[in-house]
């Protein structure tokens, strides 16, 4: 049994677009559905999102850390 500092150690291997994923097709996105976004804007937090999901070797995020993919893209209150 491996021992939670070695399963954190383990290296990241990024599935999304491989046949391994489990259901033979390319992992659907939680933000960005669809590559052809009409809206530039759209296009542009979907992709930081896929980052930091990437980054933090999350599948889904929360509301905290969309705020924070919004906070570094420049928005504002």
């Amino acid at each position: 049994m491996e021992t939670v500092l070695e399963q954190n150690t383990r290296a990241f291997v990024d599935r999304r677009g491989s046949v391994e994923g489990g259901h033979g097709g390319p992992e659907r996105r939680q933000f960005r559905a669809t590559p052809n976004v009409e809206r530039p804007e759209i296009a542009e937090l979907g992709n930081a999102i896929d980052q930091y999901k990437l980054e933090h070797r999350r599948r889904f995020i929360t509301f905290e850390e969309l705020h924070s993919v919004l906070t570094r893209l420049g928005y504002h209150k």
